[in-house]
């Protein structure tokens, strides 16, 4: 059984205009076994930014945490609201450093630009 496959999880996002979606399942488990139903995958990082992830659970606790570490630094420093293509790029250097001993996690942004609705995936790992 792959490392990627060990907690799993689905999560899917699409853009329309003026407007982003996303979603995911919220079972942790291992294969049959169910631990919890109430497992978040899907997190809001600002009122128009969200970003999901699926994988190994305590990967996608450790990203998320880091995520809102970073993004909080970035506000400090830049005095704006950071933009999905900004997170994007900063997701991407944070999985890239790691790569030795990888986050097995696989990541989605969805988010809100001012001038459009932008969707972000990248096969990271």
């Amino acid at each position: 059984m792959s490392i990627m496959s060990y907690n799993g999880g689905a999560v899917i996002a699409m853009a329309g205009k003026d407007c982003v979606g996303i979603a995911s399942d919220r079972r942790l488990g291992i294969q049959l076994q169910t631990v919890s139903s109430e497992f978040t995958k899907v997190f809001r990082l600002s009122p128009k930014l969200y970003v999901g992830l699926a994988g190994l659970a305590s990967d996608v606790q450790t990203l998320k945490n880091l995520l809102e570490f970073r993004m909080g630094l970035y506000e400090l420093k830049e005095e704006r609201e950071m933009k999905p293509a900004v997170l994007s790029n900063m997701l991407s250097h944070l999985l890239y450093e790691k790569r030795f001993g990888p986050y097995f996690a696989e990541p989605i942004v969805a988010g809100l630009d001012e001038k459009k609705s932008t969707l972000f995936y990248q096969q990271w790992i």
